[in-house]
């Protein structure tokens, strides 16, 4: 898997875009109150300014000013996603994630190097991974369906200009 290195400076301006795992949803304008309340928990416990925000159906745009000494965007980000998954998946409204029984869903990729990743493939048995999101798609526990892409994009405003 590749290794992402993100800039950090502290105090940054960040202009980030963050997308749901499935691209046709509605989830973020549909559960609006419920990405708000996240928004309101991850800066009360990690503090950062909104200077811009919109949210569309399945990705959202967000212009984020840091505090002074603080660069952790990406803590920030995660703790978001997490809050607004964990909320949906409260009220079973993410698939596989209300039931009682973890059953892996189909895979739709097939086999991976000639072999099915559940019957040995080069991926097989990777813990914590879905048969179908094993091919790097997005990590999940076997009992749930990803809400949000693994990644999002970021980038650091450098002056007025580019704000």
């Amino acid at each position: 898997m590749s290794s992402y290195r993100r800039l950090k400076r502290p105090g940054a301006t960040l202009f980030l875009t963050v997308n749901l795992f499935d691209r046709g949803s509605n989830l973020l304008t549909r559960h609006i109150d419920i990405l708000r309340d996240a928004v309101r928990r991850t800066i009360a416990d990690k503090p950062f300014t909104i200077d811009a925000w919109v949210v569309l159906p399945d990705h959202m745009h967000c212009i984020w000013t840091l505090p002074e000494g603080d660069a952790d965007y990406s803590k920030r980000v995660g703790m978001l996603k997490a809050r607004f998954s964990r909320e949906l998946g409260k009220l079973g409204l993410v698939p596989g994630r209300s039931g009682d029984s973890p059953t892996p869903p189909a895979n739709p990729f097939g086999a991976v190097g000639g072999r099915s990743m559940e019957s040995g493939g080069p991926l097989a048995g990777r813990v914590g991974l879905s048969p179908d999101l094993r091919g790097g798609l997005a990590q999940s526990r076997w009992d749930e369906a990803p809400v949000w892409q693994k990644r999002f994009w970021e980038h650091h405003i450098r002056d007025a200009e580019d704000y």
